[in-house]
């Protein structure tokens, strides 16, 4: 299996709109960052987590050319508003794309993007149809487990995808959680920066404890903001923990 990481900034992306602050990182493109999202790819399916403001850009990097499933970790605008690009695979696959996330993130999305449900749905929009996940499934070939965490005052869901565990936008993983991560081979994991104690996100410092202390062997961070250099921030982490970027692709079991 493939893991083809779309997007790995923060919720403002790296560089922020007028590019305030991009001056204190190197020049290095893996400190360019857009808004976090995965493509997740088997020998048989193709699944989305998240869908933020630049996924057509995304997709057309990274290639994508089918989408079976979405897996959406909340309803924060810059996981969902790439929503509407997905009538692009409408078009072609001429079916709703099948959608998991919580139910509070249904509810959002029927409310936000309320032009894409119901008798009044407009011509042409996207077309989803949108399922609670409360427990492990198949999706296809692909075994998906959703992990509660807390993104602050947020419930929202991370994924386990057979031997990955995919979390981001997390501050507090539930001891029930760890136990569903702990077997993992390999964990993405957001760390938002080194300075400590943001409210909503894990620190890069936060983030490495839980992975060593889960003793997951291989792990990769996202999330992180414009204070965060790759190649300096690399050199600093343990050798089985490093910061991934924008369309690396991975291969795991």
């Amino acid at each position: 299996m493939k893991l083809t990481f779309l997007g790995t900034g923060t919720s403002m992306g790296v560089p922020v709109a007028g590019g305030f602050g991009f001056d204190r990182l190197s020049y290095d493109p893996r400190n360019t960052r857009t808004r976090c999202s995965v493509w997740v790819t088997s020998k048989k399916n193709s699944i989305l987590i998240d869908a933020g403001p630049e996924f057509r850009l995304q997709s057309i990097r990274a290639g994508i050319k089918k989408i079976d499933y979405v897996l959406l970790t909340h309803e924060h605008m810059d996981h969902i508003s790439g929503l509407d690009d997905i009538r692009a695979f409408n078009y072609v696959q001429k079916k709703p794309i099948p959608v998991f996330a919580s139910s509070g993130c249904i509810k959002s999305i029927q409310n936000r993007f309320d032009y894409m449900f119901g008798e009044n749905k407009y011509p042409g929009s996207t077309s989803l149809a949108l399922n609670k996940i409360t427990k492990s499934q198949m999706l296809g070939d692909i075994r998906v487990t959703p992990l509660p965490c807390n993104h602050g005052n947020l419930e929202v869901l991370g994924f386990k995808l057979n031997t990955l565990s995919y979390l981001t936008d997390v501050k507090e993983i539930p001891n029930s959680t760890k136990k569903l991560i702990k077997d993992s081979k390999v964990i993405v994991l957001s760390g938002l920066r080194w300075k400590p104690n943001h409210p909503t996100h894990l620190t890069i410092p936060e983030a490495v404890d839980i992975i060593e202390d889960l003793g997951i062997p291989r792990a990769y961070l996202i999330h992180m903001n414009s204070y965060v250099d790759h190649q300096k921030t690399n050199a600093r982490l343990p050798d089985h923990i490093k910061l991934a970027y924008d369309q690396q692709v991975i291969e795991f079991d």
